[in-house]
């Protein structure tokens, strides 16, 4: 059995003529690839203590950019016409006002892809301070009025980085996609690691940073990183702030007094670019862009199943 470059194959079956041979038609059917960049929400800070953890980061946009931990990009999906596949976006996790951990954000999803939400902050703790949460990026360390130094939560491979410790007084910051969460050092709580940036929308954009740890009194909070972290409050000195919406930004410590919450974790976000035309179910919140003959699909809430109409590469 021979082939051509017509999709046709020689055979003695049922046979369509094509110049002197008779073939018999082999349909090929066509795929179409999809780019993609997957932002797990962020993580939650905590009362006095350490920043949240970026969401998980992961992408295929392969025209000069990274993905989390800085690692390569990832292969891009290939997918024919009438699949479905899901998209979920994950939410932020909320911050708490106790001297427990913050909340981990949630995992964004999009088909076999998933990224993991980002590590709550590490909360108070005697004599040492608490660990922050593991997740896409690890929440910040937690402080103590003794002896310090809680642990900053892991990251997840190829997602992003660990959270900064804590020490007597002031917090760590927590991890982001591109860097770890700073260690506090004296009063001055540690910064939240930075994000990464991506030009998948066709407009290089910043996002999964960590937040700022919180600070005791006479200390500073530090500061959210580049891509959506949260800044860390200081007691009796300033608020922090929630990490930003559709970045996975983690959410900045909080303090003892005034508002004792930590600060909610950033929303992710899954943007798809690809020839294909897709068509989204209900339940998801989305926008639609072009850049460079290519649609751009922005997903910011929620979670339904996402048909391909048509394929094209």
């Amino acid at each position: 059995m021979s082939s051509n470059t017509f999709g046709y194959i020689a055979d003695t079956g049922p046979t369509q003529a094509f110049g002197n041979l008779p073939r018999k038609y082999n349909p090929v059917k066509a795929t179409g690839i999809i780019e993609y960049l997957v932002v797990a929400g962020g993580g939650g800070g905590v009362m006095i203590n350490g920043g949240g953890g970026a969401g998980g980061y992961r992408t295929s946009y392969g025209s000069g950019d990274i993905s989390g931990a800085l690692s390569s990009v990832e292969g891009d999906l290939a997918f024919t016409k009438t699949s479905t596949f899901t998209v979920t976006v994950g939410a932020g996790g909320s911050g708490t006002g106790n001297v427990d951990n913050g909340n981990n954000g949630s995992n964004s999803v999009f088909s076999t892809i998933t990224s993991t939400g980002g590590g709550g902050g590490g909360g108070y703790g005697n004599p040492t301070g608490k660990a922050g949460a593991s997740g896409g990026s690890g929440g910040g360390g937690g402080y103590s009025q003794s002896s310090g130094n809680g642990a900053g939560g892991a990251g997840t491979a190829n997602q992003g980085f660990a959270g900064g410790t804590g020490n007597v007084g002031s917090s760590g910051g927590g991890g982001g996609a591109g860097a770890v969460g700073t260690n506090a050092s004296g009063g001055t709580a540690g910064a939240g690691g930075t994000g990464i940036y991506s030009s998948i929308t066709g407009t290089s954009t910043a996002r999964a940073a960590g937040g700022g740890g919180g600070a005791e009194v006479g200390g500073t909070g530090g500061t959210g990183g580049t891509g959506g972290g949260g800044n860390g409050a200081t007691r009796g000195g300033g608020a922090g702030s929630t990490g930003t919406a559709n970045t996975g930004g983690g959410g900045g410590g909080g303090e003892a007094g005034g508002p004792r919450n930590g600060y909610n974790g950033g929303s992710g976000i899954v943007i798809l670019r690809t020839k294909n035309v897709l068509s989204v179910g209900s339940g998801l919140t989305y926008s639609v862009a072009s850049d460079n003959g290519d649609t751009v699909y922005s997903f910011t809430a929620g979670t339904g199943t996402v048909t391909v109409e048509s394929v094209y590469n």
